[in-house]
């Protein structure tokens, strides 16, 4: 337990990491290139644009960061042998700033959508699910800004754990299969970016600690779970699991139904949001009630893109294999509905 408390302790490296990884964020973010999203149209009548130049930003950090690791300047497993300080301090600082945005939020007397401070007289719920829907620092969008982070954090993690266990001389084929399939993953959220303007998380859901939490600590710290063994450092460093062709072959198979089912899905609700008249499978779209999208994977059930998820989640847990997949799955599937918004 003493052990346990002691790895947990932030320490300077581990803040200098964070912060450098904010501002780098910050500044990427808002002079890169990219495709200019306009927003849904607020209650009252304006509507947020978004610079979707996540995917760019993903791969500039990645370049100076092999760079940085060819020139010796960086350690290619910083952030693997720092593990739960990150978490911890990431804990921390997504704490503080939403105690901050709920101060900044009383303060305001913005009636626009965007800023108008809704409160109920609890604290606790207030600062739970927030008051403000888009609150911005120096221009920038910190709801938008936030799930960004949580992505890019997730494949910094694996890609230190990867390094990590190349050093180790470790490298399995389970290690190779869920990077595989992590890297595929975040690499389509980036790609699909503007698809997230459209989800109820960045159109209705004001930004209090449970989306700051769920972003920078939930996603990328419980998505890499499949490589956390609870005191000792990462799961699949420390345990070898030997898959048959047949387990490699079947784990491939649950990942490319889950993405199929799960872009499809998500790509038809945000076509129909931006266009209500958009053929869906080729055919005109039905709708329900005027709103509710009935035709294409919407049509054979409510929401196949969560199935999507869920058979995504279970391919990154089966690499751990049979023996360790029942907690890895339940921790991705807690993981993936907190992710739903992509």
């Amino acid at each position: 337990m003493f052990s346990l408390l002691y790895d947990l302790a932030p320490s300077w490296t581990s803040a200098a990491i964070l912060w450098t990884f904010f501002i780098y964020l910050a500044i990427a973010g808002s002079i890169l290139p990219g495709k200019v999203v306009p927003g849904v149209i607020l209650s009252d009548g304006t509507r947020l644009h978004y610079r979707c130049n996540g995917l760019l930003s993903l791969l500039l950090l990645v370049g100076l960061l092999g760079v940085g690791v060819w020139m010796n300047y960086v350690s290619p497993t910083a952030i693997s042998e720092r593990g739960l300080e990150l978490l911890s301090a990431t804990f921390i600082f997504s704490f503080l700033v939403t105690m901050i945005l709920y101060a900044a939020g009383c303060k305001s007397r913005n009636q626009g959508s965007s800023l108008k401070p809704h409160f109920t007289g609890n604290f606790i719920y207030d600062w739970w699910f927030g008051i403000q829907l888009n609150p911005q620092f120096m221009g920038i969008d910190m709801k938008f800004f936030f799930v960004r982070a949580g992505m890019l954090g997730w494949l910094l993690i694996n890609l230190s754990i990867l390094a990590k266990s190349i050093q180790d001389a470790n490298l399995s084929q389970s290690m190779i299969l869920y990077q595989l399939f992590c890297v595929l993953y975040i690499l389509d959220y980036f790609f699909y970016e503007e698809y997230m303007t459209s989800t109820w998380d960045i159109i209705a859901e004001r930004l209090g600690f449970m989306l700051v939490f769920g972003d920078l600590v939930w996603i990328p710290f419980t998505f890499s779970i499949q490589m956390i063994k609870v005191y000792w450092g990462w799961w699949l460093l420390r345990n070898k699991v030997d898959l048959t062709t047949a387990a490699i072959i079947a784990n491939c198979f649950v990942f490319l139904v889950g993405y199929r089912v799960f872009r499809g899905a998500n790509k038809q609700k945000h076509v129909f949001k931006k266009n209500p008249k958009a053929l869906i499978w080729g055919e005109p779209p039905k709708v329900v009630g005027g709103k509710l999208l009935a035709s294409g994977y919407w049509g054979i059930a409510r929401h196949c893109n969560y199935l999507g998820d869920l058979l995504l989640a279970l391919s990154f847990s089966l690499p751990c294999g049979i023996s360790s997949v029942l907690l890895s799955y339940i921790s991705s599937y807690s993981t993936s509905m907190e992710g739903k918004k992509r």
